[in-house]
């Protein structure tokens, strides 16, 4: 396929699930063609608004907010606002693609994606979507019968939308967790982290800010005297929201194998050094468990629209591909559940084997090139 220079904005954001595929796709567009343009539109105050100048991007920002669903006086004037910031956002969009002069639209789900896939389609310009989850969010699913292609990471996404136009490409993930872990990678998470290799190693991921549940749980294992965890070594991610909790708790409670950080540098390390992983079940995180082939235990967060992490974590259950605990019997379930995982090396080695078959490690390539297509 030729690569010729194009003009693409990539629309849409609000969190990370969002904003790093979001970035993957534009690099890998820069990768095929140098001298492609690339414009983000995000919404003002939502994370992109930093994250993708970062990334080295240009992005403008939209007035757009969503609905709030819990009944709060302040989320009741925020809903009051919403109906004028969506016709402000259109206006706005509107004029950023007249101005821009796109040969493509790509929305990544979001609240800024809406306004500007519509904007596009509307102004006769082709149009893509990506959606990260097994559950498709509701401006995807609006956008469905607006846009061109659908790209996908998940099989039944035609629940969704038309069938036609769906395309399976999976997540774009980091570079640095797309493949395995060599036995050389592994030495090195040793050295890193400050392991012992003769020992299991158990690494619990609750994102950048943390996951309660997951922390309850650790911290309630260890006030326990870490039972079961004689030949067990632990890499805890607890999250910067939660740092300063865990680091008192840390310090009145002996617990030598067990090593907290509250930012994992080196994902790929900490995924090498795991025999077991216990993580939320985010699209991104899952895409990156398969590829790099680990066993895992999934604890969905409950506080994610239309429960889509769950979606996410049972279409690898369902493959033999990973454990679920819920969300409320972690506190219960979840440390003795990976312990029992960590001592059956057969039972381990066999989800690790049934999530690296559902990897898809291509898929910035695929959905660049149904880009190209559609132009």
């Amino acid at each position: 396929m030729e690569y010729k220079p194009l003009r693409i904005i990539i629309s849409g954001g609000g969190t990370g699930g969002h904003i790093f595929p979001a970035v993957s796709i534009a690099n890998k567009l820069r990768e095929l063609c140098p001298e492609n343009e690339i414009l983000f539109v995000g919404a003002i105050g939502k994370m992109e608004m930093e994250k993708v100048p970062a990334a080295g991007y240009k992005i403008i920002g939209l007035p757009i907010v969503g609905l709030q669903r819990q009944l709060t006086l302040r989320n009741i004037i925020n809903d009051l606002k919403v109906p004028f910031k969506v016709l402000s956002s259109l206006r706005k969009a509107k004029r950023i693609i007249r101005d821009f002069k796109p040969d493509i639209a790509i929305g990544v789900g979001g609240y800024a994606s809406a306004p500007l896939l519509k904007a596009a389609t509307r102004l006769g310009i082709p149009a893509l979507i990506q959606e990260q989850n097994g559950f498709a969010g509701m401006t995807n699913k609006m956008l469905g019968e607006k846009v061109q292609r659908i790209c996908v990471a998940y099989e039944g996404m035609e629940r969704f939308f038309p069938a036609d136009k769906i395309v399976m490409s999976g997540n774009p993930i980091r570079k640095e967790v797309s493949t395995p872990p060599t036995p050389a990678m592994r030495a090195e998470a040793m050295e890193f982290y400050g392991l012992d290799p003769r020992k299991k190693h158990l690494f619990i991921v609750g994102g950048s800010l943390g996951s309660g549940t997951l922390n309850k749980a650790m911290r309630a294992w260890i006030e326990a005297g870490c039972p079961g965890g004689e030949d067990v070594e632990v890499i805890w991610q607890c999250g910067k929201y939660y740092k300063a909790g865990v680091d008192e708790f840390m310090a009145a409670h002996s617990a030598p194998s067990v090593r907290h950080y509250d930012f994992i540098q080196r994902m790929d390390l900490a995924f090498a050094a795991a025999d077991v992983v216990v993580s939320r079940s985010g699209a991104s995180t899952v895409s990156e468990i398969c590829a790099m082939g680990k066993a895992c235990i999934f604890v969905p967060s409950p506080n994610v629209a239309e429960d889509h992490q769950t979606h996410n974590a049972m279409a690898l259950v369902r493959k033999d591909a990973a454990l679920i605990v819920k969300d409320a019997e972690a506190a219960e379930k979840l440390l003795p559940t990976a312990l029992g995982l960590l001592a059956d090396p057969e039972r381990t080695a066999s989800l690790g084997a049934n999530a690296e078959k559902m990897a898809l490690r291509d898929a910035a390539q695929v959905i660049c090139d149904e880009v190209y297509k559609l132009v």
